[in-house]
């Protein structure tokens, strides 16, 4: 039993030792991760110098320059076209760490350039290369702000930049500081501009409540400036984020502005799809304010009214479809009926012989709330007519016949 004892106890002691011995030769992990190709130093033969104190190329220097670092480009190209990616970025970052040397504007169009060919390429390790330069670049342009002139062109292309490799936040917080300073230079054209771009910026990413204000903004301009045509593209891209954020009060503030207009220039044509549009907000907000249904009835039946009238079928039926749902909704089953019924007339002046079959189980459905088992019986025979003629859900409507015969005898 000692013996057992003993065999244990150095049994354990051994395997003790050589766990801290595999801790000790554990890989250490490296305190950082390797330089980026971009911050290379080793002196280049393309430079005519190696610039002391950090003084830069004098304008010849950089002019005789541009020309290598142009063919650089060209090069790096060929060799992606050739199908040689990494001796292409090799040669692609040789060249962005030259092009430090002509200024910071040549250099950030030089990355914007790159960095897009990368996003492009899924060159994941380049785009962060490229982002972590640019960071640079701007964080140095932030401190110059305080003691010089505001650079638009350089913020303009850190935003472009910044938009190449997707990182859209940082790309509107670029185009941020030339929106704030063309607003204190009061240049209008160039607000809007900013406004323009930054909003679809917001867009294009579905940052919908971010891009909200922008484009109330906008709008607010092209209202007052009496430019009918972009304040018609603002209301409608308003009437969007609406919908999408879920603002029924919001957007009926939008679509009713839109209304006004198209009725002032007699442009009908547009009124079906807005009278259903404000319909279904007043139908939203009537959830916690009942007394705003009969807003949502009025605008279903202007919308289906102007829809037949403009011989627009297809709009005419989906108000008709919306207007018997809210008339179910409410228990109002003969006015669900009636307008099925008008809906059957609609789907056959469109030619939509499904709507019309669907329409008649629609019908057939009702008159089974109200037990009216013979109406019920005609409408689903009607149904199963017109399925036969499409082959399709003749099943369906023939089990109805059957379920509904059996209840009315």
């Amino acid at each position: 039993m000692l013996k057992r004892l003993i065999v244990i106890v150095t049994a354990a002691i051994l395997f003790s030792s050589s766990l801290t011995l595999a801790e000790s030769k554990k890989p250490k992990v490296p305190d950082k991760f390797p330089p980026s190709p971009l911050e290379i130093t080793t002196p280049d033969p393309l430079l005519p110098r190696l610039p002391k104190d950090k003084q830069p190329l004098t304008l010849q220097e950089q002019q005789n320059l541009e020309p290598a670092l142009d063919a650089l480009n060209q090069e790096a190209a060929a060799k992606l076209q050739a199908g040689e990616p990494v001796v292409a970025f090799e040669i692609w970052n040789r060249e962005l760490r030259l092009r430090r040397f002509l200024g910071s504007l040549a250099e950030v169009q030089a990355l914007s350039r790159v960095g897009a060919i990368a996003w492009k390429q899924n060159n994941k390790e380049e785009v962060q290369y490229i982002l972590q330069r640019l960071q640079a670049i701007e964080k140095q342009a932030e401190s110059q702000k305080k003691t010089a002139q505001v650079d638009l062109e350089l913020w303009r292309s850190l935003a472009q930049a910044y938009q190449n490799v997707r990182s859209i936040k940082l790309a509107v917080e670029a185009y941020d500081q030339v929106l704030l300073v063309v607003r204190q230079q009061k240049d209008t054209t160039a607000v809007v501009e900013m406004l323009k771009t930054i909003g679809e910026l917001h867009l294009s990413w579905f940052d919908y409540p971010k891009a909200a204000p922008v484009y109330e903004e906008l709008l607010g301009f092209a209202t007052s400036q009496g430019e009918r045509v972009n304040e018609i593209t603002y209301l409608q891209r308003l009437a969007y984020i609406y919908e999408q954020t879920q603002q029924p009060q919001q957007s009926l503030n939008v679509l009713n502005k839109l209304l006004e207009i198209y009725v002032s220039e007699n442009n009908l044509t547009k009124i079906p799809e807005l009278k259903l549009a404000i319909a279904s907000d007043y139908e939203s907000l009537a959830k916690k304010d009942p007394n705003l249904l009969l807003e949502a009835f009025k605008n279903y039946q202007e919308a289906y009214t102007t829809a037949w009238q403009l011989k627009e079928y297809v709009p005419a039926g989906d108000a008709l479809q919306k207007l018997i749902a809210l008339y179910r909704s409410q228990g109002q089953i003969d006015e669900a009926l009636q307008a099925s019924q008008i809906l059957v007339q609609t789907e056959a002046q469109a030619a939509n012989f499904y709507g019309m079959m669907q329409a008649y189980d629609q019908i057939g459905q009702l008159y089974i709330e109200r037990k009216d088992f013979p109406q019920a019986l005609t409408a689903f025979k009607q149904g199963l007519e017109l399925a036969q003629q499409l082959k399709h859900e003749e099943a369906y409507f023939t089990g109805q016949i059957e379920k509904v015969s059996k209840a009315n005898l």
